[in-house]
């Protein structure tokens, strides 16, 4: 079986290459997919296909209507969610995509700092693990994945 896992939340680090440079040394049947990375493109895909907007509310809109097809679709083809909020911004994104793939039945896998235990305590608490680092995101995988 090949498992198909979906990396959500921060797009401000190499995270997400860690996570697969890890799934190819360990050999995992695992298939990765993501959300778009490239903020500025994320950002104005609803004026740069659909036309400009005088006001940032309309163009938001846009853009996080078109991301939200990718962004679903991922989510509800996955096995696996990973979520991570990162150390700096508030990600309120990194925490809809959580709640929606746990409304979906989704097995979740939340990845943050310590100091955010507290203010994720309830999406921690719909998470089947959570963790702080990638590479322990990849053990998981490969523990849950591998057959012994």
């Amino acid at each position: 079986m090949e498992w198909n896992v979906y990396l959500a939340g921060e797009i401000h680090s190499d995270w997400r290459e860690e996570i697969e440079e890890g799934v190819a040394k360990e050999n995992l049947p695992v298939e990765i997919s993501a959300p778009v990375t490239d903020h500025p493109a994320s950002d104005n895909v609803g004026v740069d296909v659909l036309g400009e907007e005088e006001k940032d509310f309309w163009k938001d809109h846009k853009g996080g209507m078109i991301n939200a097809i990718r962004t679903r679709t991922l989510i509800e083809q996955s096995d696996i969610v990973v979520v991570k909020f990162g150390e700096k911004y508030r990600q309120w994104n990194a925490a809809f995509d959580a709640g929606y793939a746990s409304a979906l039945g989704k097995k979740l896998i939340v990845m943050h700092p310590e100091e955010h235990t507290h203010a994720l305590k309830e999406v921690d608490a719909a998470a089947l693990a959570v963790c702080q680092t990638p590479q322990q995101v990849v053990e998981i995988l490969k523990y849950v994945t591998v057959k012994e």
